[in-house]
């Protein structure tokens, strides 16, 4: 069963490597989608892929990458869209 999710994460997330983490992570699950830091200082992720991957991947954005501080993590429902990669997006 395929799943998709938004997630927003705040707390010390940016400058700590934790977008190349994710993607890292995302292509040992074959999880796709995208990661991108936010002007407000969140991180925003989005993964698609079957539901166990996406489970596992959401674990680690709660968890994030050695020296992150995660304090909150956002999650929203999203509909299937069929992404092919997993990349990291800049703004």
């Amino acid at each position: 069963m395929k799943k998709s999710v938004r997630l927003y994460i705040n707390g010390v997330v940016q400058g700590v490597f934790f977008r190349a983490f994710i993607k890292e992570n995302a292509e040992r699950y074959n999880v796709k989608g995208f990661v991108r830091n936010l002007e407000d200082g969140r991180v925003e992720v989005f993964l698609e892929g079957d539901t166990n991957d996406v489970d596992k991947m959401i674990e680690l954005c709660k968890k994030g990458p050695r020296h992150a501080q995660i304090k909150n993590v956002e999650i929203k429902e999203e509909r299937f869209q069929g992404f092919r990669t997993f990349k990291v997006l800049h703004i």
